[in-house]
């Protein structure tokens, strides 16, 4: 039978680490990812053309197919994509290389709009 000192302290060690597990589980950004430095200078062109890249590689694996099937439907999303950010979406996202709440909001709507499935 296990002592209550022990259970106890096995339920506050469970407490605390639930949260950590929680925020690691939701984040789709690796632990040791780090930005690409040149994000913080790029143009509007270069980065329509990273969500480009990003989004053929992407559906190319879920739709089973190649880049070059996907290579419309990532124009459309690429574009409509970048059209919506604001400055501050667009500035948090040269920062961190990720698209914040606001922003994965309206990636998602772009992919809805240009009939590209999302990712899971």
């Amino acid at each position: 039978m296990i002592r209550p000192s022990f259970r106890s302290a096995l339920a506050g060690v469970i407490l605390l680490a639930a949260p950590a597990a929680a925020l690691a589980a939701a984040s789709s950004v690796p632990f040791d990812y780090k930005p690409d430095p040149a994000l913080q200078r790029a143009s509007r062109t270069e980065i329509e053309t990273r969500f480009r890249r990003a989004c053929s590689a992407t559906q190319a694996k879920i739709q089973a197919t190649t880049e070059a099937a996907v290579s419309r439907g990532c124009s459309c999303y690429a574009s409509r994509t970048l059209r919506s950010l604001d400055q501050g979406e667009l500035a948090a996202y040269r920062s961190s290389g990720v698209f914040n709440a606001t922003a994965r909001g309206k990636a998602l709507a772009a992919l809805d709009a240009c009939k590209l499935p999302r990712p899971v």
